[in-house]
């Protein structure tokens, strides 16, 4: 029987300093290698109704497995109020994730008090949520009633059979093709639907998803298999490289690679020759984009993680729960980012194998993708 693994989700935390004299936010705040903190990815939930083989497999998230109490989870007061202070530090981008975050009770009322937070720029906040889609539905025109922009829909096989082997728990691909369709009556757009590519598993859905989706007003996105965490048994033979992702597509599909929409941009961007839309790549493994990374996380129990693949979290809800005032936590976030200096994804295509046994590192279902 093979050994199960033991979670411990916020792995070693420390608290988050507040400095002596705290500076106002100037609206532009650059880390140690000159990367300017834009966007924060707020996760809302720990827990999620999909047990994915890549990310909360079922023998290690089961019935079991003790998920955090929701007194240990920030109230959506208390996310709004870090909000304000990330974007008086110059965020202009929030995304909603988990776990699955529609999951989390009323969950619109959350957007709406973060579409009521002003930009230094009076731009509006562009205002996300990626979701696996299985709830999209009945929630997408609340979502967006709400404020919210647009969805970012997990989707990983467009073959029924192969996609409830992905999800574990028998949930139909037409369930989230119907969410999807959902979100983009109710104008939530432009909907970016992402494919984690496996190697040996829904590899061969990649056409199938670039056939069906070409044309439409959706964005399919394919993700190189990550080590992210412990629990998914990561294994560097398992990863497609996106290189091959294109050559396959573009041999049936002809596609010509296209600029990025802003710096920063996770995906590498190709359109179809014909005009029939375009594609994007997240290559994290075979072509890291560290020197771009302009992301912090915040968990769902308010640890700040400075990478996807951090070891260690930094407890603002501590701050937040101790009294301390908005100088003092806004100084707190500032000192964090200026030491800032994670590449952790350029460093493990130096030396993949070292890093990818390395460290423990937090689990994707604890702070988002």
């Amino acid at each position: 029987m093979a050994e199960k693994i033991v979670l411990i989700n916020d792995l070693r935390s420390q608290a988050l300093a507040v400095p002596g004299a705290p500076e106002a936010p100037s609206g532009l705040l650059l880390d140690a290698l000159g990367r300017p903190l834009h966007d924060l990815r707020i996760s809302v939930t720990d827990r999620c109704n999909f047990r994915c083989v890549y990310c909360m497999p079922k023998e290690v998230f089961d019935k079991d497995y003790a998920y955090l109490p929701h007194g240990a989870l920030l109230s959506f007061e208390e996310i709004a109020r870090v909000a304000r202070l990330f974007v008086a530090h110059g965020v202009e981008k929030l995304r909603l994730t988990g776990g699955e975050p529609l999951l989390r009770k009323d969950l619109e009322r959350l957007v709406a008090m973060l579409r009521a937070i002003p930009t230094p720029s009076g731009r509006p906040l562009d205002l996300t949520l990626t979701t696996n889609g299985s709830l999209l539905a009945r929630k997408a025109r609340a979502l967006k009633d709400a404020g919210l922009d647009r969805v970012t829909v997990s989707l990983d096989a467009l073959d029924d059979a192969m996609f409830k082997r992905m999800n574990d728990v028998d949930f139909s691909v037409a369930d989230v093709l119907h969410g999807i369709d959902a979100a983009h009556d109710a104008g939530l757009g432009p909907i970016k639907i992402n494919m984690v590519v496996k190697g040996g598993t829904n590899d061969g859905e990649i056409l199938p998803m670039a056939r069906h989706f070409k044309g439409s007003p959706y964005i399919l996105r394919f993700i190189e298999y990550m080590d992210v965490g412990a629990s998914n048994g990561w294994n560097m033979a398992e990863v497609i490289p996106s290189a091959e992702v294109v050559r396959r597509i573009a041999a049936e599909l002809p596609l010509a690679p296209v600029g990025p929409n802003y710096s920063g941009e996770t995906a590498a961007r190709w359109r179809y020759l014909d005009g029939g839309g375009e594609i994007g790549v997240i290559s994290s493994v075979t072509q890291a984009f560290c020197r771009d990374c302009t992301r912090l996380r915040l968990s769902t129990e308010g640890k700040l993680y400075t990478c996807l693949f951090a070891t260690r979290g930094h407890d603002l809800r501590a701050l937040l729960r101790d009294g301390r005032s908005d100088p003092e936590i806004a100084g707190a976030i500032a000192q964090l980012w200026k030491v800032r200096a994670d590449r952790y994804s350029e460093l493990r295509t130096v030396d993949t194998s070292g890093l990818a046994t390395g460290a423990r590192k937090v689990e994707m279902s604890y702070i988002g993708g």
